[in-house]
């Protein structure tokens, strides 16, 4: 299953969304709206995501497409 690496980061860590949006001092609505790519996040909430994730990498590859590893359900 393909998910943005925001969306991996964030399972692989066990945070809800809501979880993320708190320790990103971003509304957690808005972290859905990034991982399903409804809006594009200003540079600072990119920044306040990475650091609330432990991301060392570029911010802006958050938004990146990655391999889930998950099963997606689909035949």
């Amino acid at each position: 299953m393909i998910v943005r690496r925001i969306t991996k980061l964030r399972q692989e860590a066990g945070l809800t969304k809501f979880a993320l949006g708190i320790l990103a001092r971003i509304h957690p609505s808005r972290v859905g709206q990034t991982e399903n790519g409804h809006v594009v996040p200003y540079p600072v909430e990119l920044e306040r995501l990475a650091r609330a994730l432990g991301w060392e990498g570029e911010p802006a590859a958050l938004l990146d497409e990655v391999e889930s590893g998950e099963p997606d359900g689909r035949p």
